[in-house]
């Protein structure tokens, strides 16, 4: 693996930590996902199993230990891998068929963003119960959704932002 790639990773994971840190809660303790953002952005731009392997697990120990979800460390140990090759699955189908511009960037950010609420809403309901005696759906509604914009927003500023960065280094990105 390189180091320069190995850097790279740590540094969008570490972004998504201190973003995923200050991010005010928006119900019950559910905050939207910014480390999402960053390991959706470590994929697209370093595509490769090794990579997402990696990047998935790690966000997924720094997510569980900042959650203040309940039940939260052991839904975001599900989440992040599950949602991480999801999301490079859909990302390699869509690199073939169109290549990767910002709206398709940002379009699968939307769609990883949703997988993964509900994969850590489900696995929360299963684990431990949902505060206040919630459905799954509810909480979709009311954090997902918003989450889901924010997410989508963010990667449209910060993915050509990235793009035109490595495109003057030596870091070898997988950039279309």
């Amino acid at each position: 693996m390189n180091t320069k790639v190995l850097v790279s990773l740590a540094l969008l994971v570490g972004i998504g930590a201190v973003l995923h840190t200050v991010v005010p809660p928006i119900l019950f303790g559910m905050k939207p996902d910014m480390m999402l953002t960053m390991m959706f952005l470590a994929i697209l731009l370093f595509p490769s199993i090794k990579n997402v392997a990696l990047v998935s697990l790690t966000t997924a120990v720094i997510s569980a230990l900042t959650t203040s979800f309940p039940g939260g460390q052991i839904a975001n140990l599900i989440d992040k891998p599950i949602t991480a090759f999801v999301f490079f699955a859909l990302f390699m189908l869509v690199k073939k068929a169109t290549g990767i511009k910002t709206p398709v960037a940002a379009a699968l950010t939307a769609v990883g963003t949703l997988v993964s609420g509900t994969v850590f809403l489900s696995a929360a309901a299963l684990i431990v119960g949902l505060p206040g005696g919630n459905s799954v759906m509810a909480l979709v509604t009311a954090v997902v959704l918003p989450a889901t914009v924010v997410n989508t927003i963010v990667m449209v500023v910060i993915y050509p932002i990235v793009q035109s960065v490595l495109k003057r280094t030596s870091i070898k990105a997988k950039l279309s």
